[in-house]
């Protein structure tokens, strides 16, 4: 067999990779682009695992082989049905083990000049966390910050559609990273698997050019930060996003609207301030979500709803969130002092019109940090999107005449 192992660094000599482990640990995280064709199930591997602990592992052994020679079969006529006679997969399991050698032993017997990935899944995400530690360090990092409700993810999505560069950790998580972040019938995806599209993303940048985030805690829910990247991000240049209190209140109401569909649940997450606030004050909020919760039938109770959840919301923005952020951003962000202050309508048609404003800002505002009196904001902002000419060129795997700057941010 050990001729038909291969490293992980010839996936791409492949026409397609297959996870054979089960549903469960595929879901968890894989190889980007493989398929899952398990050779056990979820319920079957319990079984042999069982079986090796507590009978014996020659009875497992056996067992197991008879469950994945009959899952592989039914592969051969489903799954793998219509593949060429010269199709070339790579096949792992968790450590390049049984499992993904049986099928590749099958395959290869078959005629088709399948192999097995060395170390299995294991080499992989050592791969991963191995990049976790090195390639946010590669690039340099203007973030986005701000109060609660003032539309910095809304001003991310906006700088991407504008043609900058945009690292959307919250997207990734799936959570808005604050205490009522987490997004409607939407699950958090595992950690390794946050890890796995985090690399994706960062494998996809251009180190010349700036990478635009939001400020986030170490943790996004269930999600936790990779140490490199929350350190590079602190020590990243910042934009502070200020945004009008009307603004930022209409702004949660339409973000988070959601939570009113669900009383109970919302009253109980906010038990979860209770110590940081009094039980006095957190019962209040709680009578305030029942207010905006009522079913209305008249308009005048639509307008009742309507200003209890207006109430509720800029209660929680004046009281909790504006402090936690004075407390927070100011202890962490070592750049947030020299920030660059942009006024950010979340509300408004123009987001994008927006955000090409900020870019040609921070054009204007690095090209007086380098003294640099010829350059034009179109020249800079084209750097910033990757529009320009060189930048396409760049893209196309030609690098000369490239510059590599930092985005220098300072204050008004």
């Amino acid at each position: 067999m050990k001729n038909l192992l291969v490293p992980l660094d010839q996936l791409a000599r492949f026409d397609e990779i297959v996870d054979v482990r089960t549903p469960l640990e595929f879901a968890e995280d894989h190889i980007p682009g493989a398929i899952n064709a398990p050779v056990l199930s979820n319920e079957e591997r319990v079984i042999v695992g069982t079986m090796y602990k507590q009978v014996s592992p020659f009875e497992a052994t056996r067992v197991g082989a008879a469950m994945v020679a009959r899952n592989i079969a039914a592969h051969l006529e489903t799954t793998f049905a219509e593949r060429a006679r010269n199709w070339r997969p790579l096949i792992y399991c968790w450590r390049g083990g049984k499992r993904s050698g049986s099928m590749t032993t099958w395959f290869n017997l078959i005629g088709w000049q399948a192999r097995q990935l060395d170390g299995g899944y294991k080499a992989y995400r050592g791969s991963v966390v191995a990049a976790l530690a090195s390639l946010p360090e590669q690039f340099e990092y203007v973030v986005l910050t701000g109060h609660t409700g003032s539309g910095k993810t809304r001003l991310l999505q906006a700088l991407r559609a504008a043609g900058a560069q945009v690292l959307d950790l919250e997207a990734l998580a799936c959570h808005r990273g604050s205490l009522l972040g987490a997004l409607p019938d939407q699950r958090q995806p595992a950690q390794k698997g946050f890890d796995t599209a985090l690399i994706g993303v960062l494998s996809g940048f251009d180190v010349r050019r700036p990478v635009f985030v939001e400020a986030e805690s170490r943790r996004i829910g269930t999600i936790t930060l990779p140490q490199a990247l929350f350190e590079r991000l602190h020590r990243g240049a910042c934009v502070e996003v200020d945004t009008t209190h009307d603004d930022r209140i209409t702004f949660l109401l339409q973000d988070y609207s959601h939570l009113f569909d669900d009383p109970a649940s919302f009253k109980h997450q906010l038990e979860r301030l209770i110590g940081l606030h009094s039980r006095e004050q957190v019962k209040q909020w709680q009578q305030l979500i029942d207010a905006g919760s009522t079913a209305a039938t008249h308009d005048a109770n639509d307008a009742d709803n309507a200003a209890a959840r207006a109430e509720l919301f800029g209660e929680l923005i004046e009281r909790h969130y504006d402090p936690a952020y004075q407390r927070s951003s100011r202890q962490h962000f070592k750049r947030l002092g020299e920030a660059l202050h942009f006024s950010f309508r979340p509300n408004a048609a123009d987001s994008v019109g927006q955000a090409t404003a900020l870019l040609a800002k921070l054009a204007a505002t690095e090209g007086k940090a380098l003294g640099d009196a010829r350059q034009s904001p179109e020249v800079v902002v084209e750097a910033a999107t990757g529009a320009s000419a060189t930048s396409a060129s760049s893209a196309a795997g030609s690098t000369s005449g490239a510059v590599s700057r930092s985005v220098a941010v300072k204050p008004e």
